[in-house]
């Protein structure tokens, strides 16, 4: 109902678990190396849990568009069922002819043949049980007694259980401490932060489609109170503030919009005007008493400061009861709002064909950025900027075949919105679109082509200006669009643990750096790992042992790529 009026192409908080929309927090994308690492280690169970609405089932899903080829997996929905029936289900998932009229013997055997024929033509078998919390005592015994289907040398059955946190209680029972012990991997999703929350929802706007920043900053920092940060309650705050910014045809989501949809899905009334400001009223409480103890701690001397700074405690404990507990990051946002309030959000959108004009170069602006940002105005735009990065891909868009991250794909590249540092930006060497804030608020979305020592190269439409760097950093609070070229087997995490053809090339890469022994194994194991973590130290990346978009691209630079380089100008 509200996508056309807010130019999205679907409705971006639907509750389905769409893969495509899956937010990778520090605490998620964790949590999806573990099941990587689980469906490709040999045998016992790998346990993942957390809180109804957290997100485990979206990253089950996007675990099924992971998997190595080599890989059977059967995933197991609905457990609420007897011992017979859940070796059916496998037999099922896996589409195996059941044994006439069997019993638990007959499928247990009939399953252990199975799994020795695969394990012998070299592939790997998964059992994925979702909400795990609900199977019974005789189900969880079969399952432990399955895990002994091995060989001399390998469980022939890897398990993942995903639940919720019943899950862990269950399995701490004493009777099923057997099961317990062959756990070899635990892992507790937690809700998102508030800068998480705030990303999550801006990452979900640009998949489907957002041209503009839609929610206030006020409103992303309500959305995280109200929600808690549970992405599941996220999405349908979002989608009901959306409906209801519609109908009342406001083209910017707004905190008291967030307030009342709140509301609405809690059964509560609508705030009034009094209560809507309650959790600011207690979020200032909180900073005073943060400033007097500052105070009272440089001037101890100050006989009334004790007192004044009990009289404001009580005064926030008072308020707690009213607006909930205050955070110490409660406290501190508006103060780090006074410096960061400008930060918004790079939405990439559908854009016209690209011109493919020569670009002159001004080897130093005469105007100072702010003043040559609002005097190109219309060239500052998300689609002007797609247009101008593009240029130097020798990539011509067609608005006709959806967003230029769409089109870009068939030109086997690969878009990247990033938050980082601008050293993170010099390191990976790719030119890119920076979200640019002017000190009144507007937003520019410019291509940085160059950076010297202490000038940085910007295209804006057909020309180019030399702006001074500390200029630039002023107005940037880390958000950049970058496009790359990545192997096409090599193009998103590789952790330890998975098996598949963009492993091997990965290892053949570091080997031919770094010398030293050869293996041509397609199975991502320590040596490997720390091969990634050299090659991040000496790349000067953070140093994790798993390779994601920037190892990759670091990977490209190293290997003397054609692409188009953010080189150093002087």
């Amino acid at each position: 109902m509200y996508t056309q009026f807010f130019g999205l192409r679907e409705k971006p908080f639907a509750i389905t678990p769409d893969p495509q929309y899956l937010y990778l927090s520090n605490r998620h994308g964790e949590a999806l190396a573990h099941l990587l690492y689980g469906v490709t280690e040999s045998g016992g169970f790998i346990q993942l849990t957390g809180e109804v609405g957290t997100g485990k089932t979206l990253l089950t899903r996007s675990l099924l568009d992971r998997l190595p080829d080599d890989i059977d997996l059967a995933v197991v929905l609905n457990p609420r069922l007897s011992a017979q029936e859940f070796l059916e289900t496998i037999f099922d998932e896996l589409h195996l002819d059941r044994p006439d009229d069997p019993s638990i013997k007959d499928l247990v055997d009939s399953l252990n043949k199975h799994l020795l024929e695969a394990h012998v033509s070299g592939r790997h078998t998964v059992l994925l049980v979702d909400e795990a919390q609900n199977l019974d005592a005789d189900v969880l015994e079969q399952l432990r007694l399955l895990t002994n289907l091995e060989t001399a040398k390998q469980k022939l059955l890897q398990i993942i259980l995903v639940g919720q946190p019943e899950l862990r209680q269950t399995l701490a029972r004493n009777d099923l401490r057997q099961l317990a012990q062959r756990i070899t991997g635990r892992y507790h999703l937690t809700n998102l932060s508030a800068t998480e929350t705030k990303a999550y929802v801006r990452h979900r706007l640009e998949v489907a489609g957002a041209r503009r920043p839609i929610f206030s900053k006020l409103a992303l920092t309500e959305v995280h109170r109200a929600s808690g940060g549970v992405p599941r309650l996220i999405n349908v705050i979002c989608d009901r503030a959306l409906l209801g910014a519609y109908t009342k045809e406001k083209p910017e989501i707004s905190r008291q919009l967030v307030r009342e949809a709140a509301a609405e899905i809690s059964g509560r009334e609508k705030p009034g005007r009094i209560a809507g400001w309650l959790p600011e009223i207690g979020i200032a409480a909180a900073v005073l008493a943060l400033i007097i103890a500052a105070i009272s701690w440089l001037w101890p001397a100050g006989p009334q400061l004790p007192d004044l700074q009990v009289a404001t405690s009580k005064s926030i404990q008072g308020m707690r009861g009213l607006t909930g507990t205050l955070s110490l990051e409660d406290a501190t946002e508006p103060l780090q709002g006074l410096r960061l309030s400008r930060s918004l959000q790079l939405a990439s959108a559908p854009i016209a064909t690209a011109n493919a004009a020569a670009t002159d170069t001004d080897p130093r602006s005469e105007l100072p950025l702010t003043e040559l940002l609002t005097s190109a105005g219309n060239l500052t735009g998300t689609d002007a900027a797609m247009r101008a990065l593009l240029r130097l891909w020798s990539v011509n868009l067609d608005s006709r075949h959806g967003s230029p991250c769409e089109q870009v794909r068939a030109k086997n590249l690969k878009c990247e919105f990033q938050v980082g540092s601008w050293k993170l930006l010099q390191q990976l060497d790719r030119p890119a679109i920076l979200s640019l804030v002017a000190p009144g608020g507007e937003t520019h979305q410019v291509v940085i082509a160059g950076i010297g020592n202490d000038t940085a190269q910007f295209l804006l439409g057909n020309n180019s200006y030399a702006v001074p760097t500390e200029q630039v950093r002023e107005l940037w609070f880390g958000e950049y669009l970058l496009v790359w070229r990545p192997n096409p087997i090599a193009n998103s995490l590789m952790v330890p643990g998975i098996r598949s053809d963009g492993v091997r090339w990965l290892r053949q890469q570091l080997e031919a750096l770094q010398g030293g022994p050869t293996n041509n194994s397609n199975y991502y194991d320590q040596t490997l790992a720390e091969r990634v973590r050299q090659f991040q130290r000496q790349s000067r990346l953070a140093v994790d042992g798993m390779a994601g978009v920037h190892t990759l691209i670091a990977l490209n630079n190293v290997n003397g790529s054609d692409e188009p380089r953010l080189r150093t100008r002087n």
